[in-house]
């Protein structure tokens, strides 16, 4: 009896090692993937979108996997198995790695799916917690296909799909769920805890620890001093104390004096611009007096 799987599910350091083993390997490799099988039993709501999926079903997971060399490892050109009986435990497939390849299974790779579901030596005895008695053991039926772009690409390097080897005649697509990647996963990253604390600041005021000189007092004054009359200088007009005047149940009768002062504010910067303008006239102007110049002073020389 095959049991149908609902997806396959692989953590994301494996997936990622294997495309690691692959990217390293001089050619084309194979290999073997080993995991488990798990009978999903979805919580009753009272959500109808999910009436049609209130049945269990069955999840391969794959944790661990063994590469060879090169293809052509543990079957012969035929599809036939080189595996002597009972050499692996928690067999849940195999896979192979293709260069320059479409993303579609061959007739061997398909002979040799075939090989490992009807071998009974490599059947995955599920646990109770796993499946239940009444599905029993489980055969390796899934294949993982990697294979890179027909075309180079610097950013698209790999592609993979995973199928389960159906009524010993064909593949059957299944989804990927990469696990510990993705949305669904961000909540087992969100909290945190420090685990050094923050170094100790001093908060003691400068004049407790030492005295100030009178250079260093008279030298911060003036700069007070300056920046208060900077402040004073934008704007002018409207002393800064006015602005507490704007808060409360009196801002209505302040609105024209804020109005006023930043009229005034933009004519300044009108005036600053139309200076600026004029500077860089004379200064374009006094260029070009200057090229004239060395260009007679050159003449000059030559003659």
């Amino acid at each position: 009896m095959e049991h149908q799987l609902q997806k396959i599910a692989i953590s994301g350091p494996t997936l990622t090692s294997l495309l690691q083993r692959f990217s390293a390997s001089p050619a084309d490799i194979d290999g073997l993937l080993f995991g488990r099988v798990t009978l999903v039993t979805p919580t009753l709501t009272d959500d109808s979108a999910s009436a049609s999926s209130d049945h269990p079903h069955l999840i391969a997971t794959i944790t661990s996997f063994l590469s060879f060399n090169s293809a052509l490892s543990f079957y012969d050109p035929l599809g036939n198995l080189r595996l002597g009986p009972n050499q692996y435990q928690n067999l849940l497939g195999w896979f192979s790695a293709r260069r320059r390849s479409a993303l579609r299974p061959s007739m061997r790779e398909l002979s040799v799916s075939s090989s490992l579901s009807k071998s009974s030596n490599y059947n995955s005895a599920a646990s109770a917690n796993d499946i239940n008695t009444s599905y029993g053991n489980f055969s390796p039926c899934i294949f993982l296909l990697v294979a890179t772009p027909v075309q180079e690409s610097l950013i698209h390097t790999h592609d993979y799909r995973a199928y389960q080897f159906v009524a010993s005649t064909s593949f059957e697509a299944k989804s990927v769920e990469v696990v510990n990647i993705g949305p669904a996963f961000r909540g087992h990253y969100g909290n945190f805890s420090p685990t050094s604390p923050l170094p100790v600041l001093s908060c003691e005021m400068r004049g407790s620890s030492m005295m100030m000189t009178e250079e260093e007092s008279s030298r911060e004054s003036k700069e007070a001093t300056r920046d208060q009359r900077q402040l004073n200088k934008c704007a002018e007009g409207f002393e800064v104390r006015r602005l507490r005047q704007l808060l409360g149940s009196e801002s209505t009768s302040y609105t024209a004096g804020l109005e006023d002062m930043y009229e005034k504010m933009l004519a300044k910067i009108e005036s600053l611009a139309r200076q600026v303008e004029t500077s860089s006239a004379k200064v374009l102007e006094q260029e070009n007096l200057n090229r004239k110049l060395r260009y007679k002073v050159i003449r000059a020389g030559l003659e």
